[in-house]
């Protein structure tokens, strides 16, 4: 028996973020009785159960501002050690998500070392690249990254950019390292076309189906959102742009509105979040194309599940992009008019290209990024 102890994750049940849907489905899609997995969860007890038949185990932590993600993975590292140490199991994987506690690790390194657990880690995306943190606290995330990439036993990368680069800033740790890429829904919505849900989500905001451009992400600037909204309002499309995001009326915010002048914009809607996954789904299936702007990190679970879900899919050019898309998007980048022209070329697309298109991304998602064909990749690394 393999004893995976996964921390990181906010944890399971997963309600919202890419790695809190990723352990969902690895627990969910588990096929090998060999492994038992252990999920640290961010909580305010220190409880027990068990989830998709993981064992689930509660890490309370004080909500103290940024650095609450650091102390939390230190307290699921080391409830980790001790469950392991305490229940003597000899053949153990902490898989630690993300590159946070990178100045921690040489001290429990030592420690998994004698109980002979190996130490895995997935170092996501450039989160120093990040332009919400301010010039400290990326230092703090880059020297975190050196740290873990130095200490990990093997360093699974959900891009192959990503793994690229480690292999090359990092090559003096001779680094081992996997790919295996983030999964996708790839089921149609159990939403019925007339559902009520969706009928009245398009009544609420005026929007109709197949007649609007959708974006769905985190509302931050490195996702690109000034450059899409401009680039949308300097179009001639009569579609609708509807944002799926979390948005607040913040610094951000206000140099948006004054950078492009949203607000003056009919067609353009930031509509807030939609936390059902199916009704998520539908508004995807319904969009006519979807437009892509995220430049940090590996691969984006977003992007994903537009491949799954939507017709055209207008991308923003870098390399994590087209590595996941390839020849089955369209792509833009930030020079004044590349995406208006772009978006006015895919208004006027044929069907056959549209159908073309289409089922080019969804045999892509089939083929290279099913959460069952992902979650079979990760249980024979594990073994």
């Amino acid at each position: 028996m393999v004893n995976v102890f996964i921390i990181g994750s906010k944890g399971i049940p997963a309600k919202y973020g890419g790695f809190e849907t990723f352990v969902e489905k690895l627990t969910e899609y588990k096929k090998d009785e060999r492994i038992k997995y252990h999920v640290a969860c961010l909580s305010d007890n220190d409880k027990e159960f068990e989830y998709n038949g993981a064992r689930c185990f509660n890490v309370k932590v004080s909500d103290i501002g940024s650095a609450k993600a650091i102390i939390y993975d230190i307290k699921a590292l080391r409830a980790s050690l001790d469950y392991i140490k305490r229940s003597k199991l000899e053949n153990s994987i902490i898989y630690i998500l993300a590159c946070r506690i990178g100045p921690f690790m040489a001290y429990y390194k030592k420690i998994a070392s004698k109980l002979g657990v190996k130490i895995f880690v997935n170092p996501d995306g450039h989160e120093w690249k990040r332009s919400k943190w301010n010039a400290a606290i990326k230092r703090y995330w880059k020297l975190s990254e050196k740290l873990m990439v130095k200490h990990a036993d093997l360093l699974i990368c959900d891009s192959k950019g990503i793994e690229k680069y480690i292999l090359n800033d990092y090559k003096k740790y001779n680094p081992k390292t996997k790919f295996i890429a983030y999964g996708a829904d790839v089921t149609k919505s159990k939403l019925k076309d007339e559902d009520e849900k969706f009928v009245n989500w398009c009544k609420k905001f005026n929007v109709q189906p197949k007649n609007y451009y959708l974006i769905v992400g985190r509302f931050v600037p490195e996702n690109n959102y000034e450059t899409m909204i401009r680039e949308f309002i300097a179009s001639s499309t009569k579609k609708d742009l509807v944002i799926i995001t979390n948005v607040e009326k913040n610094n951000f915010y206000n140099e948006l509105l004054n950078k492009t002048g949203f607000d003056k914009d009919k067609r353009i809607k930031f509509v807030g979040t939609v936390y059902d996954g199916e009704l998520l789904k539908k508004i995807r299936e319904k969009a006519f194309a979807y437009i892509h702007g995220h430049e940090v990190g590996g691969t984006n679970p977003s992007l994903l599940e537009a491949l799954a879900s939507t017709d055209l899919n207008l991308l923003f050019d870098v390399v994590f992009n087209k590595e996941v898309a390839g020849d089955s998007a369209l792509y833009f980048n930030k020079d004044y008019n590349n995406l208006s022209k772009l978006i006015d070329e895919t208004d006027n697309i044929s069907e056959e290209d549209r159908l073309r298109y289409s089922k080019l991304a969804k045999s892509r998602i089939n083929d290279e990024y099913s959460w069952e064909f992902i979650c079979r990749e990760y249980e024979r690394n594990f073994l």
